[in-house]
């Protein structure tokens, strides 16, 4: 008789309150999941790692595990890094099935999560200026994965028109185009007599405080705009009930990943060259790492797969070969991270 378990996977952190929010998040989990054991784990920086998770739940019995990855959009971490690291275990636990999750993705119980901290950092800022004189900037973490950041703009879309702001604009802590402070400085050209910032994270974490960080830069200069800084989403409800309903589509065959823009397996534009790359995970040197305990010897940790990842996990890319990490074509790009190179004038 089969056993179920649940694995969140979440990427780790060396801020001790990104790991212990992601903690709170796991526990919101498990008691929406009664019926099954619950365990977490990280990609790096932060222990328990992911393998350690997945072992106490085989030592519960567990013979099949539905993992999730603790991630809002399928980047690289979603995509390449988490599989992997689930397919090297399964490789050498066959006694255990792993089925996977999708992402948070877009959804509606986002969304109310999302409008939820934007309207409560309006109110705390007060109502004398009206929503069509202010304009929501959303930041994204950033990724190489265009069609991760692509959905970044599309909550901003979502939350622009719901408010009905007078403006809005993205941008993001990192890797990608156009980041916080360029971003910032554009969105202050345009008029509006608030900004409001609202960074689209999980958790705490040294991105979310560059963004408030650089977000104090830009306003120092712009000292007739009002920027408020919103919260980031941490452990809404909302966000809990998306998890819980993400372990259920597992099971009821509902895991609806979005493959057709996926740059490993069609050619989007300027990302041609990554598709069909092999699937590996750059993260097992840095496991455990930054939480004090040394997590495994990872120098034993091959990357050998015992069998097809595709019929494990419902992200099949459709090609026989899988994809792993390639350079970001656009990483010069001014209003990118070379921006945060230059020098004051």
């Amino acid at each position: 008789m089969e056993k179920f378990g649940v694995m969140v996977c979440g990427h780790g952190s060396r801020d001790a309150g990104a790991v212990s929010e992601f903690e709170a998040v796991a526990r919101g989990i498990r008691a929406r999941l009664p019926q099954y054991d619950v365990e977490s784990g990280f990609l790096e920086f932060a222990t328990p790692i992911i393998r350690q998770g997945l072992d106490k739940l085989r030592a519960k019995g567990v013979t099949r595990c539905l993992a999730v990855p603790g991630m809002l959009f399928a980047a690289g971490h979603a995509k390449n890094d988490i599989p992997s690291v689930l397919n090297t275990y399964q490789a050498r636990h066959p006694e255990m099935t792993i089925d996977y999750g999708r992402e948070l993705a877009i959804d509606p119980k986002l969304l109310q999560a999302a409008a939820a901290r934007v309207e409560e950092a309006l109110e705390a800022a007060g109502s004398d200026v009206p929503r069509h004189e202010t304009l929501l900037m959303v930041v994204g973490r950033g990724a190489s994965d265009p069609d991760a950041n692509s959905n970044v703009a599309k909550i901003m879309r979502l939350l622009w028109e719901g408010f009905g702001f007078g403006w809005g604009e993205t941008c993001y802590s990192g890797v990608t185009f156009p980041l916080v402070e360029p971003g910032l400085e554009h969105a202050a050209k345009l008029g509006y007599r608030r900004i409001v910032v609202f960074p689209y994270f999980l958790f705490t974490g040294i991105l979310v405080q560059r963004i408030y960080d650089h977000t104090d830069l830009v306003a120092a200069r712009h000292p007739d705009i009002e920027f408020v800084k919103a919260g980031y989403l941490n452990d809404h409800p909302a966000v809990l009930d998306a998890f819980a309903e993400r372990v259920q589509e597992i099971l009821d065959g509902e895991n609806l990943m979005n493959c057709k823009l996926c740059k490993y397996r069609a050619q989007v534009l300027g990302f041609e060259a990554e598709v069909g790359l092999a699937q590996e995970s750059h993260h097992h040197h840095v496991e455990g790492i930054g939480s004090g305990v040394a997590a495994h010897d990872h120098h034993n940790h091959d990357h050998g797969y015992g069998q097809d990842h595709r019929h494990h996990h419902h992200h099949d890319h459709a090609h026989a070969h899988d994809h792993g990490h390639h350079p970001y074509p656009h990483a010069d790009h001014p209003l990118g991270p070379v921006s945060m190179k230059k020098q004051p004038a």
